[in-house]
């Protein structure tokens, strides 16, 4: 979220704080980070000037989300900020409508506000491959969404292109967007059909499934002061083929800091030699950029999220379809693993 929630009090999540994690806190600042609507952030400090991470989330919650990443970190992998535990040793709290998860505050920027050095590069391939490889106790992973390779975000977003009916906000942002839909209708149709074609091949097909962290992009990659990295915000983990997590290698989407071909040669460097279906590459880069165009016209038609949200939403879908963005280098990539 851009814009602080309207539905919480600062004193009701400062009260949160001292019943659940016995933290009495002095100060409480909202952090406009992020593209995720059902997430507000935020930096507290104690009374012993310690700094904390505050992350309050909307909607479905998954245990998994803060349970994996402390298994990981128990395990010994260090690329991660672990979840602190409440006083009754839970890693999470609730604050209807929302589910509050408390961190220690790591000063650093992500992959797309600094380059990412080679060594960085290797370290995040080394770091996913032992995320993927690490066997979890089943118990840890209940309630974890399978892929099912569902046209969930293609129906939508073919919908908010082919029914006007759907768009149901009518102010200047909302006309832009209807504009910016019908100009591209062509191109966002023919990403719907593409990915819907290869989501039938994939059905007939056995991939392993393995944990996926499900986002993991420049933006989800956190650089400490001191050059540490950290994989962050493990709210989409999903069963999947590994080229859930893989697609995001060498397509746009994975920071700054080397050319396209230099990041993937790095990242594997890491990571390991693997076999890699081009098709689940192709699949899931379409379904991407679809299911972004999906709830970026929720946000701006349906919802009732400030307009620094609204207008993020825009912008963040009209860059998909800039030269060498999202769509273009999603096709170009595709022919090349053909």
């Amino acid at each position: 979220m851009l814009e602080k929630p309207p539905d919480i009090e600062d004193a009701n999540v400062l009260a949160r704080l001292q019943s659940e994690y016995s933290l009495q806190a002095v100060s409480l600042t909202f952090l406009p980070l992020g593209a995720d609507a059902d997430t507000a952030v935020y930096r507290v400090v104690a009374d012993d000037a310690a700094p904390y991470f505050l992350k309050l989330r909307r909607g479905v919650f998954v245990e998994a989300s803060v349970a994996v990443p402390k298994f990981l970190s128990d395990s010994g992998m260090k690329q991660i900020i672990t979840p602190l535990p409440t006083q009754t040793g839970e890693l999470w709290a609730t604050l209807a409508p929302y589910t509050l998860i408390l961190y220690p505050f790591v000063e650093g920027r992500n992959g797309f506000e600094v380059p990412l050095s080679a060594q960085q590069r290797v370290e995040f391939g080394a770091a996913l491959k032992r995320f993927h490889t690490a066997v979890f106790p089943a118990a840890l992973t209940r309630g974890t969404p399978r892929e099912t390779f569902a046209p969930r975000w293609r129906d939508l977003a073919r919908a908010f292109v082919e029914d006007p009916a759907r768009r149901s906000r009518h102010d200047a942002l909302a006309a832009a967007l209807s504009d910016f839909l019908q100009a591209r209708r062509s191109v966002i149709l023919a990403l719907v059909q593409r990915a819907g074609r290869l989501s039938q091949r994939l059905q007939t097909q056995t991939p392993d499934f393995i944990l996926c962290h499900g986002d993991i992009h420049g933006w989800n990659l956190l650089l400490d002061l001191h050059g540490s990295l950290y994989i962050v915000d493990w709210d989409t983990l999903i069963f999947a083929p590994k080229e859930r997590d893989l697609m995001f290698v060498g397509c746009g989407l994975g920071g700054r800091g080397q050319s396209l071909e230099e990041e993937m040669r790095l990242f594997y460097r890491g990571y390991g030699q693997t076999q890699v279906n081009a098709s689940a590459l192709a699949y899931y880069r379409y379904e991407r950029i679809i299911e972004d165009i999906a709830l970026n016209c929720e946000q701006i038609f349906l919802s009732n999220d400030g307009e620094q949200d609204r207008q993020q939403a825009l912008v963040y879908l009209q860059s998909n379809f800039a030269p060498s963005g999202t769509i273009e280098l999603a096709y170009r990539l595709a022919a090349v693993g053909k």
